[in-house]
């Protein structure tokens, strides 16, 4: 059994991300740079592919020596909303996601590459919980304005995995569980789950709820509007504006925690006070998704890379301990969460569902 293995793949904008995982844990850890090579300078997903498929490859043929791969999990990018769970790995998934349908990042290589890995070494390819799963109840989906509809994008995979940990811990199926879960990382997801299904979060993909170390969160209208119709943005400028230079990085010039963290040290009031508004702004999400669940809540969960800051899981701690107990585990965990998923798949533990295109 230990010599049976699940190959997990996650592509991010500059990095790939590999990890070979026996069922007792992690045999092989990658973080592949791309920083300054012909896969910065590339324009489209669909160009940066063969590079980085063959990097992939080239990477995980030495750790398959002597190994049984049982499958490839890749990282889930965006496609349509769809369900939570284990999608195999089909070309309706892949063209959905390599020609960018949805939306545009770099975790839309994850099915295709490792569609290409398994099919070398004829085992099935997942992806499992890709960031546009959707179970929102209908309260949920309305906005305010007919024409714009709420959306569930969210870190999912991480999110489902602390869902199952915490469940296992407190000895319940998690389908009597309810959970307010956050995940703080360079953008926050604040979701609430019951019953093992995600019924409402902020959109993490472009930074609704609080501002994050990237995102800038929800913002006044009136000052959105302003900017978008000043002449001075592009779609695109000021769609990077709010998803990726927003938050800390607006405000500090840094979206690194430790950085601002020594800076508050050292005595820098603004950081400090930034600081202390993100804390508040993370605190008053978790209290307005707890009203989701009527405050009957089994655990409030911290998660994330953020979480590894005993200083920002504290000073979230002091504004909501009174909601209930708080559990926290550190980190993304996305290599671990991808690889359990494989082997639930190939091991009947959990059904594999199949991915249509809408068109």
């Amino acid at each position: 059994m230990d010599n049976e293995v699940v190959l997990a793949i996650n592509p991010g904008s500059t990095s790939t991300k590999l990890a070979l995982y026996n069922r007792q844990g992690p045999l092989y850890v990658k973080n592949i740079d791309h920083t300054g090579t012909e896969i910065c300078n590339m324009h489209s997903i669909v160009e940066q592919l063969p590079l980085r498929l063959e990097i992939v490859r080239k990477t995980c043929k030495p750790w398959l020596d002597g190994k049984h791969l049982m499958a490839v999990a890749g990282r889930g990018g965006l496609v349509k909303p769809i369900k939570g769970g284990i999608y195999s790995v089909n070309d309706d998934l892949m063209n959905d996601t390599i020609t960018c349908k949805y939306a545009t990042h770099a975790s839309n290589l994850g099915a295709s590459i490792a569609y290409g890995i398994a099919r070398e070494y004829n085992v099935p390819a997942y992806v499992v919980d890709p960031v546009t799963v959707d179970e929102f109840i209908p309260e949920a989906r309305i906005s305010g304005l007919p024409e714009i509809e709420r959306k569930s994008r969210l870190h999912a995979l991480n999110v489902n995995a602390c869902v199952r940990k915490e469940a296992e811990k407190l000895g319940k199926a998690i389908s009597d569980t309810r959970f307010v879960i956050a995940h703080l990382g360079g953008g926050i997801t604040v979701a609430v789950i019951d019953g093992g299904r995600i019924v409402d979060c902020n959109d993490a993909l472009v930074g609704m709820g609080p501002f994050s170390p990237e995102r800038a969160g929800a913002l006044p209208l009136e000052g959105i509007i302003k900017m978008a119709m000043s002449g001075h943005y592009s779609f695109k400028d000021l769609y990077e504006k709010l998803a990726k230079n927003g938050g800390l990085k607006a405000y500090l010039g840094t979206s690194d925690m430790r950085e601002i963290l020594r800076r508050i040290d050292d005595g820098d009031e603004k950081a400090a006070l930034v600081f202390r508004a993100m804390i508040y702004q993370i605190a008053k999400e978790i209290g307005a998704m707890a009203t989701v669940l009527k405050g009957k809540i089994d655990r409030i969960i911290i998660t994330g890379g953020l979480a590894h800051s005993d200083r920002v899981v504290d000073s979230i701690r002091e504004r909501i301990a009174f909601l209930g107990e708080i559990s926290v585990y550190p980190g993304e965990n996305e290599l671990e969460s991808l690889a359990a998923g494989g082997f639930r798949a190939v091991d009947g533990q959990q059904e594999v569902q199949v991915y249509k295109s809408e068109d």
